[in-house]
């Protein structure tokens, strides 16, 4: 025990010396929490619309006032040719085009029906996809209007009453979707790079083979090495449950001791891996390749942005393999839904799995030779 406190000693000399090395541990992860969220949101406002209107009529009118009665939508222009209104989409300048005929009120009031003409720019599919659903919960909410307008009211069948519940998240709010996923993305990040070069640095530096010919064990090595990053990992984790609290207003539903239960194995198995990583490199710049080529699968397989069940099978597959996935399952579930650890404890079983793995593997592949 003594051996690894003069470790531990020796490693809290390094990180506080190292004046970029504070810094990155921990003003990067704060910055980038009070960023990151208000750039990756996936709400969709303030679209673009140009209407296309053919028939100036007062119910066309009627509609394009309830465009600009809603946030959703900005009327850039209303125009009366359809081609330049095109030309808008193509210079960027436009998300969508409403066209409304000629003849709109007349055939809404002799047939009862009448088509409208939506053109939306697909390039991006998720503003296309939700801008055009949008315009079409308004065009809807207009056939109602006009139905209860101009029916009698004595014959007219009342519409039907449907009403919403979202639960867990009821005003839809896209950062307390996505603020959970960064915090575990970040502390993911952090964790893996570090570890990752920690043990090749003293490689570079030669001090590894100084390492080596003491009486040091390799455990003591290897707990030295990984601790102290242990203790700045869970840190920023603290710090970044605050920041979610106080900047964004996401209160902890569940147990704080459960969430922090997941955390403390979670980073432990992504410390492992990082010094897997650093075991089998030569160079800081190989480390660094290394663990960014397998945090970019992390990113992009963890359903941090998409639905892990509509992957394709063999992607699937890899992503209940990854542990990020069931570490970001069981932090969206405690912090949103109040979910107990009976309810995680498959999250749980996976998370410890692949630390064991890990760190096994780092204490097997750590040859303490000259």
């Amino acid at each position: 025990m003594r051996i690894l406190l003069f470790i531990l000693r020796k490693e809290f000399i390094q990180i506080f010396r190292d004046r970029m090395m504070l810094p990155m541990l921990l003003l990067m992860p704060l910055m980038q929490l009070l960023i990151l969220p208000f750039a990756a949101d996936m709400d969709v406002r303030h679209l673009k619309i140009i209407i296309v209107d053919n028939d100036h009529s007062p119910v066309s009118k009627s509609l394009i006032s309830k465009f600009t009665a809603s946030d959703l939508f900005e009327i850039y222009a209303i125009s009366g040719s359809y081609n330049e209104a095109l030309k808008l989409i193509e210079t960027d300048k436009a998300d969508i085009i409403l066209q409304i005929p000629h003849g709109f009120e007349r055939n809404l009031i002799r047939e009862g029906s009448e088509k409208v003409a939506i053109t939306a720019d697909a390039i991006n599919g998720v503003k296309a996809g939700l801008g055009t659903s949008y315009l079409n919960a308004i065009i809807q909410n207009f056939n109602q209007d006009i139905a209860l307008e101009w029916s009698n009211a004595t014959s007219l069948t009342p519409p039907q009453d449907v009403r919403y519940s979202f639960w867990y998240n009821p005003y839809l709010r896209y950062k307390n979707f996505i603020v959970p996923a960064i915090l575990v993305l970040l502390v993911t990040v952090i964790s893996g790079f570090v570890s990752a070069l920690n043990i090749v640095s003293e490689k570079e530096k030669g001090t590894i083979e100084q390492i080596n010919v003491t009486p040091i064990k390799k455990w003591e090595f290897i707990i030295g090495k990984v601790l102290p990053f242990w203790l700045i990992g869970i840190f920023d984790f603290s710090l970044g449950l605050l920041i979610m609290y106080y900047v964004y207003g996401i209160q902890i539903v569940g147990s704080l001791s459960t969430l922090y239960l997941f955390a403390i194995v979670y980073i432990t198995g992504i410390l492992g891996f990082g010094l897997l990583i650093s075991t089998v490199s030569h160079t800081q710049q190989q480390s660094m390749f290394v663990a960014f080529f397998f945090i970019m699968i992390f990113i992009l397989m963890s359903g941090m942005f998409t639905n892990v069940e509509s992957m394709p099978p063999w992607a699937h597959t890899i992503s209940s393999l990854i542990p990020v996935t069931h570490f970001m399952h069981a932090v969206r579930a405690i912090v949103l839904k109040g979910s107990v650890f009976l309810d995680l404890w498959v999250d749980m079983v996976y998370i410890l799995c692949f630390d064991v793995v890990a760190i096994a593997a780092a204490v097997i592949n750590y040859h303490k030779t000259v």
